[in-house]
């Protein structure tokens, strides 16, 4: 027993002479910290920052980190290029609005085959391999939006569209609206407007559709681009012209106030990104959603309920729900 207690106490100090330690046991490797992406339409859309801080505060919750990152305008090609740069960075799953449903579909489906589970928010690439999307059901919202139409003109006037060309959600939108409106035989479409996601654009078609229809009886827009901004609907008299739209953001509420807005239809936007996180997190650690579709429901947001849901909408902001 002296002799190994000895022998010990020498091996002991010939190791610290040696400037070496004692052998300890082989340290457990770091644990990974998962890296999903969220793209956008584009960064210059107003909703879209919503989002983001939604997967923000989500991602802290998860312990995982979220790249958020898109064109700076909405561009089918430089959505592709990002989403390429996402894929060739191997992140562990990419959450995206699809700008073009179509033309991005290959790429969704390239990134699932490289392993990188795929997710769709706000608009969807149903053709695509993506796993699941999460928003609002985009059909029955435009059933809803032609429904308040028919209700605002007694079921006889003009209505014009306002929307953005392959984005799959705003076609199901319209697809809603017009499908609604053939309950209200009395209301006839004069034209359909392609704003290609832009408010600057949206505005002027704005201008140019009330000189051309002066007695226009309202505007429905898919999308939310005329209340991004308080002056795009300066053209539109709402004595003569009723407005709905889609989004309570930005200039929104305020429009609604005034009376130049009728209707807007608010969406689940911190949900784009905190459940589309989720959904990955849940996708890479085995988890796969119950179903492809997940409907988020949307809010019929009008001057008699407006404060309401901006009380409800601050406390969502500041986290409190």
């Amino acid at each position: 027993m002296i002799r190994r207690a000895l022998f010990a106490a020498v091996l002991a100090l010939t190791v610290a002479a040696c400037g070496g330690t004692a052998p300890q046991e082989a340290a457990a490797p770091a644990k990974k910290t998962l890296r999903f992406a969220l793209l956008p339409k584009s960064l210059d859309i107003p909703v879209f920052n919503y989002a983001n801080l939604g997967a923000e505060r989500v991602a802290k919750e998860l312990g995982v980190e979220v790249i958020y990152r898109g064109p700076d305008t909405a561009d089918p090609l430089k959505q592709k290029e990002v989403m390429e740069s996402f894929i060739t960075q191997k992140v562990d799953g990419i959450a995206i609005s699809v700008t073009n449903a179509e033309f991005l579909k290959s790429t969704i489906d390239k990134a699932m085959d490289a392993g990188i589970p795929v997710v769709t928010w706000d608009s969807d690439a149903p053709t695509s391999k993506r796993i699941a999307f999460y928003g609002v059901d985009d059909f029955k919202a435009g059933q809803i939006m032609g429904d308040e139409a028919g209700k605002l003109l007694n079921g006889k006037g003009t209505v014009a569209f306002l929307t953005s060309l392959g984005a799959n959600n705003l076609q199901r939108r319209l697809d809603g609206v017009q499908d609604s409106l053939k309950k209200y035989p009395g209301i006839k479409v004069v034209e359909t407007y392609d704003i290609k996601e832009d408010s600057v654009r949206c505005a002027e078609l704005i201008a140019t559709g009330s000189n051309r229809y002066p007695n226009l009886g309202a505007w429905i827009s898919v999308g939310g681009w005329p209340v991004f901004t308080q002056r795009a609907l300066d053209p539109v008299n709402p004595a003569k012209t009723k407005f709905i739209s889609f989004d309570t953001v930005e200039a929104g509420p305020a429009l609604l106030r005034s009376g130049k807005v009728q209707i807007l239809l608010g969406q689940k936007y911190f949900g784009w990104g905190s459940e589309s996180i989720r959904l990955l997190n849940d996708i890479v650690h085995g988890k796969m959603p119950a179903t492809p579709i997940i409907d988020s429901g949307v809010d019929v947001v009008t001057a008699k309920n407006l404060d309401e849901y901006l009380a409800l909408f601050k406390k969502m902001e500041s986290g409190g729900l």
